[in-house]
């Protein structure tokens, strides 16, 4: 029997050579391979671009929002820095732990183990905000150590409560309303100060202020406790509330007696009984400004004595930050009033240009 012969088909040899795989198919996968590599490489570049000016517009939103356009402060040569530290405690108020900031002036350890006790200016802030912005945006700190190592204020501390309501806006007036009681949370922060740090828990070594927002807060959580407040200071305010807000759905008297100028009338007799310091200022382009001027001179009435000014600016940082040593002036002025304390070297003077009574 003859042997049975074995016939290979035709490109054996090249699929033996390329494991199986036709030559034309073996010349075509390097051509993919490296098609396959600069989309890849394409798509990393890409990739990686937009990944890095997604993040540099974040960083710079970041930036913004917590500078609000400025430099980082920045402490002048020579000057001793204060501190900035944050308190947390159980707000009843809120039904939930809350915080605030506190700013500590150079050698407060020191004085305090001496028992120095120091007058405090709470500060609330506006909407969108929170505490933070006032020595990030408005300079607080690097004001105040400046303004202490010159004499031109002695030494205070400043509390700065954090009233967001966890949303965007953080729209709560400062007032107690279904919203939250952040009038009464205002309240507590005091307390909290005064079993924490060695004050002076008395209402004329305690000042209360803000902006916007923050400046109708203070100045109604002010008049409506004048035995907790004997100073109180307005940056770019309004004094009437509005159906709006958390106050969306608040009666006509709720609206009313959250609205300093129409409740201010009313309070000649308390007034008398608790004298109380003012300080109102408004941008000459800021909307409210005829409403501020209309306040300022009704509180006058009324027996409160009134710093009223108008200033060139609207209703921005801008404005904030210039007018910040003008605003610790004033709360230092009145903590000291009966102290024969003497800004460098001199009596204290209101500052050039108020009108003051």
């Amino acid at each position: 029997m003859c042997p049975v012969e074995q016939v290979e088909p035709a490109h054996a040899g090249d699929y033996r050579a390329n494991g199986g795989e036709p030559r034309a198919d073996r010349e075509e996968r390097p051509r993919r391979s490296r098609r396959t590599l600069v989309k890849t490489l394409v798509l990393l570049v890409v990739g990686m671009w937009i990944a890095f000016g997604i993040h540099g517009v974040m960083s710079y939103g970041h930036a913004y929002y917590k500078y609000r356009g400025f430099d980082p402060p920045k402490e002048a040569h020579g000057v001793s820095p204060g501190r900035l530290i944050s308190v947390r405690f159980y707000s009843t108020a809120l039904r939930q732990r809350r915080s605030f900031d506190v700013y500590l002036p150079p050698g407060y350890a020191s004085e305090a183990a001496a028992g120095h006790r120091f007058p405090v200016l709470y500060l609330l802030h506006g909407s969108p905000g929170g505490a933070s912005l006032f020595p990030d945006a408005a300079d607080l700190g690097v004001d105040v150590d400046r303004m202490l190592a010159r004499r031109q204020i002695a030494p205070f501390l400043v509390a700065m409560p954090n009233g967001g309501d966890g949303s965007f806006r953080r729209d709560t007036e400062w007032a107690n309303t279904p919203h939250g009681a952040y009038e009464s949370f205002v309240l507590e922060v005091v307390q909290q100060m005064d079993s924490r740090f060695p004050t002076l828990a008395r209402r004329r070594s305690r000042a209360i202020g803000g902006l916007s927002e923050g400046a109708y807060g203070a100045m109604n959580v002010a008049l409506r406790h004048l035995n907790t407040f004997g100073i109180a200071e307005s940056w770019s305010g309004y004094f009437i509330q509005e159906r709006a807000g958390p106050f969306r759905h608040a009666s006509l008297a709720a609206i009313a007696a959250n609205s300093p100028a129409t409740y201010v009338g009313s309070l000649a007799r308390r007034l008398r009984r608790y004298p109380f310091h003012a300080y109102i200022y408004i941008g000459r382009h800021d909307k409210t400004a005829p409403g501020a001027a209309g306040f300022a001179l009704e509180l006058r009435r009324a027996g409160g004595r009134v710093t009223f000014e108008f200033v060139r600016g609207g209703h921005d940082w801008e404005l904030w930050r210039k007018m910040m040593p003008r605003s610790l002036e004033y709360a230092n002025r009145w903590f000291h009033s009966r102290t024969g304390w003497r800004r460098g070297g001199a009596a204290a003077r209101a500052h050039p240009g108020l009108v003051t009574t």
